[in-house]
């Protein structure tokens, strides 16, 4: 890291997720990328945890500028990805409870109370089902009845 921190009881070597508020305002005014990469990093791993809630609420008053853009696309890309990741894997849960069922996935979709079409939709995550929804098909794929 180039950068430094002053009057911060914080050390760059630190984990991302320790750093206080200002540790971050001044790595993204004074870092450069190498600086960075923890940061992002960190925003990977928790796209709406606490580092990257502090930096949206720091881009929000700062002077816009492409630092602050980069910053923000890193988020916004990191909730995309994780979103995707998460529909796709809801998706695998229902493809799962279906087969555990060991019915045929008409019967099963009128068991939980959905159309052959729509549960299609859930297997190929296309569309995500309701917390409700997702409940009925993991319960009914265990009792079947």
């Amino acid at each position: 890291m180039t950068v430094g921190f002053r009057n911060v009881d914080a050390d760059p070597a630190d984990a991302v997720h320790t750093w206080p508020y200002e540790a971050l305002v001044t790595v993204i005014d004074r870092g450069l990328v190498p600086d960075w990469q923890p940061v992002f990093a960190e925003i990977r791993r928790s796209p709406w945890g606490k580092v990257a809630r502090r930096i949206e609420r720091y881009l929000s008053y700062r002077e816009p500028d492409r630092v602050g853009v980069l910053f923000q696309l890193a988020i916004d890309d990191a909730r995309r990805r994780t979103e995707r990741a998460d529909k796709h894997e809801t998706a695998a849960r229902v493809r799962g409870a279906v087969t555990r069922s060991g019915l045929t996935a008409g019967e099963f979709a009128t068991l939980v109370g959905t159309s052959a079409s729509r549960l299609s939709t859930y297997m190929n995550a296309t569309v995500t089902p309701s917390a409700a929804m997702l409940v009925r098909i993991e319960r009914m794929s265990n009792d079947p009845r």
